[in-house]
């Protein structure tokens, strides 16, 4: 299974940190937030990376090289503007091949167990999510849990933690250009062709400064 990290947004909420770096590039304990993933993925048993890249985009690719200082194959997917999540994961499918494939946001911290995801096995075209319960940013949450089906409900206990397995044919039809994903992942929770899991380990959404910088104390707080 190959793995896609996705890095190629602007990080308009962590300005002014992102005008001169790239979000998955921002530090906290010393270490981006980028290599985070690249680690886990490495110690999860993958051996084949794609990362996307669009703001500030040769940061990310001189950062990550070929892979080969972490034992890795790593290609850079660029965009010449970010075409967000979904966009991104279609223009990057040549490269992503035509089995199962593990996505995560490179702007989360989150030492998740990848290698459980390895086996999963998906509906028809379908999508499999990693759901936390909902931190105090996203209250309302994103979506529920029935046994391991995600659900649209009116009280939405979980949230998208940014890591899913996705079968190339959950984006059959989407050309390459700017497209969102959640509009695609609604459409397949209704046909029910999207699996879940409740993870209840360490998890942020670095999507801030401030969070940064708890990020940061907690990191450096654990290893003193």
């Amino acid at each position: 299974m190959k793995a896609m990290i996705l890095a190629a947004g602007f990080g308009k909420r962590m300005l002014p940190l992102t005008e001169t770096t790239p979000k998955p590039l921002l530090q906290a304990g010393g270490r981006a937030l980028l290599e985070y993933h690249i680690i886990n993925l490495k110690d999860a048993g993958f051996t084949e990376l794609i990362v996307n890249a669009a703001h500030l985009g040769d940061q990310i690719e001189a950062f990550c090289g070929d892979g080969s200082r972490w034992g890795l194959t790593i290609t850079v997917s660029r965009e010449g503007e970010p075409l967000e999540t979904a966009g991104g994961i279609v223009k990057a499918l040549p490269l992503l091949g035509d089995a199962p494939f593990l996505v995560v946001n490179g702007d989360i911290w989150c030492p998740f167990p990848f290698h459980t995801l390895r086996q999963i096995v998906l509906r028809e075209n379908g999508a499999h999510l990693v759901l936390v319960p909902n931190p105090q940013h996203n209250l309302d949450g994103d979506f529920g849990l029935d046994g391991d089906r995600v659900i649209a409900t009116t009280v939405k206990t979980l949230t998208f933690a940014g890591i899913a397995v996705y079968h190339p044919g959950f984006f059959a039809g989407l050309p390459s250009l700017k497209a969102p994903l959640k509009p695609l992942l609604d459409d397949a929770i209704a046909m029910g062709r999207v699996s879940g899991e409740r993870y209840g380990g360490a998890w942020m959404d670095v999507g801030t400064p401030e969070r940064l910088r708890a990020l940061d104390q907690q990191i450096v707080g654990q290893s003193q």
